[in-house]
C-alpha cells in the first residue's frame, strides 16, 4: 500500500475508534459528529482506498489452499483409456473421456450430435410432466425441426417419428432419434476421435 492510501487507512482507523468509543458530550459519533455523519465519510473513504489498485491488493485476503479437481474429471489410467477405443459407451460414462470427445466435435463442428445426445439423457430423467413437455418442445426446436439453430442429422421417418411422439410427450418420446444419432457418432465420430492428438494424448 502507498502512502496515500496508508494515510487514508489510518483516517478511516481513527474515525472508526471514534465511533466505537461514544463521545461524552453528544454520544455515539467522531469527535462530537453523529454515529451516522462519521460513518458516511468513513464509506467515502473507503471508497476511495478501494479504487486505488496498489491498495485494493492489500485488502484482499489470501486463500492458499487450491481446491482439488473431482477424481472422474482426473486424467484416466492408461488401461481404462485404451477400453475408449472401441467402445462410445465408456467414454460417455468417464468426464474425462466425455470433455475430450465432446472438445473432439467441436473442433470437427458437430458437436450438435453429443449435445443432443445429453439433452435426451437428462430429458428421460424428468418427473413432472409438465416439465416434460416444456423440454420436449425446447430439444425439438434446438435439435429436431427444419432450420433448427442445432439441427442434427436424421432422416425423415426418424423426423416423422419423433414429431408424432411430442404429441404426448414421453420418456421415450426422442429415444429412436437419439439412438439413431448414438449409432452415427459410433460409426462415424469415434474412429475419428480414437486417431485424433486428443485420444493420442491419453494414450502416450
Amino acid at each position: 500500500m502507498g502512502p496515500e492510501g496508508e494515510h487514508i487507512m489510518g483516517e478511516v482507523l481513527q474515525e472508526l475508534g471514534g465511533i466505537l468509543r461514544p463521545d461524552p458530550k453528544n454520544g455515539p459519533g467522531v469527535s462530537g459528529t453523529p454515529a451516522s455523519r462519521g460513518a458516511k465519510e468513513i464509506k467515502t473513504k473507503l471508497g476511495i482506498l478501494l479504487q486505488k489498485p496498489d491498495s485494493a491488493v492489500d485488502l484482499v485476503i489470501p486463500y492458499n489452499e487450491k481446491p482439488e479437481k473431482p477424481a472422474k474429471t482426473q486424467k484416466p489410467p492408461l488401461d481404462e483409456a485404451l477400453q475408449w477405443h472401441d467402445s462410445l459407451d465408456k467414454i460417455l460414462q468417464n468426464n474425462y473421456g466425455l470433455a475430450s470427445f465432446k472438445s473432439f466435435l467441436k473442433s470437427e463442428f458437430s458437436e450438435e450430435n453429443l449435445e443432443f445426445w445429453l439433452a435426451c439423457e437428462n430429458y428421460k430423467k424428468i418427473k413432472s410432466p409438465a416439465k416434460m413437455a416444456e423440454k420436449a418442445k425446447k430439444i425439438y426446436e434446438e435439435f429436431i425441426q427444419t432450420e433448427a439453430p442445432k439441427e442434427v442429422n436424421i432422416d425423415h421417418f426418424t423426423k416423422d417419428i419423433t414429431t408424432k411422439n411430442l404429441v404426448e410427450p414421453s420418456p421415450s418420446s426422442f429415444d429412436v432419434a437419439q439412438k439413431r444419432i448414438y449409432a452415427l457418432m459410433e460409426k462415424d465420430s469415434l474412429p475419428r476421435f480414437v486417431r485424433s492428438e486428443f485420444y493420442q494424448e491419453l494414450i502416450k
